[in-house]
């Protein structure tokens, strides 16, 4: 018979049940889509923090769930680091390993801070203040401290279910919070009024789903992505250069109608001032003459040799630019060069020494509007694509997951983004050079994708929109005061 008094487990099977958890929560994220599975397995994690002694043993609790979550989450990092890095296998599995060993700290943390504010407190005290309010402010730091990783934040799991009726308030970490909120009602629930509760907050978030925070502004615009599916060995090779072009031009030409015609990140896989005369200028003078836009993705180069992940625009609205500027580490730069490099310089990643962009809003004006640009990575980051509001019509992401094959990875960060359209209110174009390329609309829901792996050109219409949610006025400030207030509470409050 199996012992479900948690606090006579051994702290091993504690912990080997909190690895469990970790793991299974993957399974609520894309392309799983389990998303009321990480209601339950939060409702676990509370139940094991819970009946812990120390915070110690729950800072381990939390560990052991940070492990389970990032390791099956987000090892497909691997294959970026063995494929493109130009390591062993061995090597990437054990600098992914690594990684992971360290992200899982920050749950280590939620663990530890958990336990040491709410241990001696009423259980709803624990499950109802602390929980949320420790759980938030992690996350918090996780997306933001040293350049932050937010991947697999529990909110996006909730972008199919009616918790994401709060996105436009409280953006991805604060539905983060909520799913906390319901996990401890759940451990409450024998009580009668947790399960009352628990069932306003759902039904509220499905209430809200239906309002709407941004309104139309001016006419609807056709737009196409061009997904020319270019194997990443083969993006970078010199002698290819004219071939892949080529495909991109002839993809374009499949839709003339198209005001906006949007290529991925790096498409054009050359420095801009090389190629300026023969490529750039023609293409211009192509598009203008079709009063059309285009635009791409490109490495721009400056004189002094610095250079920088840029989208360029092309055609009728004129020639206009973005450089990247939240940069990933390892990949696109090395942090902390003068120390790592002679450790880390024997990795051959190309282009992988960015500079980042200025400070200055991503904005480019584009078919008759503007529109807000960011590259792969910067939309995991609802601080870096929300700069473009309230002046963008809508948003444009450009990226490249290539660098992770066929994994988890692509349909998490589909994921992403259209957490990031629903903050925002906004129409999404994400093109991609292998998928998924997708049309986002401001709900969160998908128009249309582009299959994995295939040449595809995706077109639609497009709503131009106007306004601001809460969420984008406001940010995350007010939930982190409430979080900070609620947390310094309990360090006053008497036992």
């Amino acid at each position: 018979m199996i012992n479900w008094e948690v606090s006579r487990w051994p702290h091993w099977v504690q912990l080997l049940a909190s690895l469990a958890l970790g793991g299974l929560t993957v399974l609520a994220f894309a392309p799983f889509g389990l998303g009321l599975l990480v209601l339950f397995s939060m409702a676990g994690l509370l139940h094991l923090l819970w009946h812990v002694e120390t915070p110690g043993q729950a800072a381990r609790i939390g560990y052991a769930f940070g492990l389970g979550l990032m390791g099956f989450g987000v090892f497909w990092l691997r294959i970026s680091i063995n494929q493109f890095g130009g390591v062993t296998p061995a090597l990437a599995v054990t600098f992914t390993t690594l990684f992971v060993v360290l992200i899982a700290l920050y749950f280590a943390l939620a663990g530890w801070l958990l336990k040491r504010l709410a241990d001696g407190r009423a259980r709803w005290v624990f499950m109802l203040l602390a929980a949320p309010a420790a759980w938030w402010l992690v996350e918090w730091l996780r997306g933001w401290l040293l350049t932050g990783f937010p991947w697999l934040s529990l909110g996006y799991s909730q972008i199919d279910l009616p918790l994401a009726g709060y996105v436009p308030l409280v953006g991805v970490y604060g539905v983060g919070a909520l799913l906390v909120l319901s996990a401890g009602l759940l451990n409450l629930w024998k009580s009668g009024w947790p399960s009352l509760l628990l069932l306003v907050i759902w039904a509220g978030g499905l209430t809200l789903s239906w309002q709407d925070w941004t309104a139309a502004s001016g006419e609807q615009i056709r737009v196409s992505l061009v997904q020319g599916n270019i194997a990443q060995q083969d993006k970078w090779k010199r002698h290819l250069f004219a071939t892949n072009l080529r495909l991109y031009r002839d993809l374009t030409e499949q839709v003339p109608d198209s005001a906006l015609v949007v290529w991925p990140e790096t498409a054009i896989a050359a420095f801009d001032d090389e190629i300026e005369d023969s490529v750039l200028q023609p293409l211009h003078a192509l598009m203008a003459g079709q009063d059309r836009d285009l635009i791409t993705g490109i490495v721009s180069r400056e004189e002094d040799g610095r250079y920088y992940n840029a989208m360029i625009t092309l055609g009728a609205s004129g020639r206009y630019h973005y450089h990247k500027r939240h940069l990933v580490p390892f990949g696109e730069y090395l942090p902390f060069k003068p120390l790592l490099d002679p450790v880390l310089g024997f990795l051959e990643i190309p282009m992988s020494d960015f500079s980042p962009g200025n400070g200055s809003k991503p904005l480019v004006p584009l078919a008759g509007t503007v529109a807000g640009v960011n590259i792969c990575y910067e939309d995991a980051f609802a601080s870096e694509v929300l700069r473009a509001l309230p002046q963008a019509g809508f948003l444009i992401n450009a990226s490249n997951d290539a660098w992770f094959g066929d994994s988890l990875a692509p349909h998490q960060h589909l994921q992403i983004a259209r957490m990031r359209a629903l903050e925002a209110g906004r129409y999404l174009l994400r093109a991609t050079n292998t998928g998924i390329s997708a049309i986002i609309d401001p709900r969160g829901e998908l128009r249309g994708t582009a299959p994995q792996f295939e040449q595809a050109v995706l077109t639609d219409l497009i709503q131009p929109m106007q306004g601001m949610t809460p969420y984008t006025r406001w940010g995350d400030w007010p939930l982190l005061v409430m979080s900070l207030l609620v947390l310094l509470g309990l360090l006053r409050l008497p036992r």
